[in-house]
């Protein structure tokens, strides 16, 4: 993974991003941060093609939307094939999200979503059938996140 170098603009164009992304225009950095538009979408087009911003997505409460099975799964891939399993376990039916761990147990954690128990048997077979190791099954209740404080304190480094 390349490390890039940002700047106190590209750190609170990230942190402004990370605070609220959908309803923030690339005007609205422009204004708070005493930059042009042109700057912020020029930052916005490199961040995105160095591949330092790689997406933006919705914050999704599924026992609202009718799921109230949200769950983390921890898994024990073996170490050379971590990677490859972790990018297979995302295209199971239900899952959601998929992070490698850099730990020999329980290094592929899996979040899924299920209508009912039956569906995350069948998740938790899928993974084993991929040769993933399921060792936890925990119900998410909440997930909070926030923007990384660093890039809000930009110029104090």
């Amino acid at each position: 993974m390349a490390s890039h170098d940002l700047d106190a603009l590209d750190r609170r164009i990230l942190y402004t991003l990370q605070r609220e992304a959908r309803h923030t225009s690339s005007s609205d950095i422009a204004a708070s941060l005493d930059v042009s538009a042109s700057t912020v979408r020029n930052r916005l087009q490199r961040l995105e093609s160095e591949e330092v911003i790689r997406g933006y997505h919705a914050a999704v409460d599924y026992e609202t939307a009718g799921y109230q099975l949200f769950t983390l799964i921890v898994c024990t891939a073996p170490i050379p094939r971590r990677e490859e399993l972790a990018a297979a376990a995302a295209d199971v039916p239900g899952v959601v999200e998929v992070k490698e761990v850099m730990t020999g147990e329980g290094n592929v954690l899996v979040q899924a979503v299920g209508a009912d128990g039956d569906d995350l048997s069948r998740i938790g077979e899928d993974l084993d059938e991929l040769g993933l190791r399921v060792s936890d099954e925990d119900l998410i209740r909440n997930t909070h996140r926030r923007p990384f404080s660093r890039f809000d304190r930009a110029g104090e480094e």
